[in-house]
């Protein structure tokens, strides 16, 4: 037996709760309360799990069902959730043993929905950048860069992974110009 997708009040009332701990996330966060902050994004995302009808749902799967969501529907809980994980990493950065891991794979999340999302671009970027990533942190630094070439942060960050790029690239041509004198 096939469904048409969660019920519209059901869709409703798990956005809203959502859309309420990401404010209450968002105000945490301005109150440098980053812990609070996080652990809000997270219910947030918590509400939001299995109203996507493209992300695996073991008991969807095993009912046979297929649900889906109007067009806006889908619009709307994408670009919840990419604001939810885009507010983590920023949290993320801000704490005080930076986990530059999950920065990265929430930021890739978003960049999987939001190609040019700028924020997510600059925060994959630096933690790209401090794991030691120079290559694929200058990509995403230059591709914001590209959107928002203005912001002064993207730029100082560009300039940073371009600066260890170039150096690890003449370490690599004295290595091997080394290797072939002799």
């Amino acid at each position: 037996m096939a469904t048409q997708g969660p019920p519209e009040d059901e869709f409703e009332t798990r956005t809203q709760q959502a859309l309420q701990y990401k404010a209450e996330g968002n105000q945490r966060f301005k109150q440098k309360r980053v812990r609070e902050a996080i652990s809000r994004y997270h219910w947030a995302l918590m509400h939001l799990r299995g109203l996507d009808p493209q992300e695996p749902n073991p008991l969807r799967d095993l009912r046979g069902e297929k649900d889906k969501l109007s067009p806006e529907q889908a619009e709307f809980l994408r670009s919840l959730e990419c604001d939810c994980y885009n507010n983590l990493a920023a949290c993320l950065l801000l704490s005080e043993k930076v986990n530059y891991e999950r920065v990265r794979d929430y930021c890739l999340k978003v960049l999987e929905r939001q190609r040019d999302n700028t924020k997510a671009l600059y925060r994959a970027g630096v933690a790209l950048y401090n794991m030691g990533n120079y290559d694929q942190a200058q990509h995403h630094l230059a591709r914001a860069a590209k959107i928002c070439p203005n912001d002064a942060n993207v730029k100082r960050s560009l300039r940073q992974a371009e600066h260890h790029l170039d150096s690890y690239h003449q370490k690599e041509k004295a290595m091997y110009r080394g290797m072939f004198d002799k």
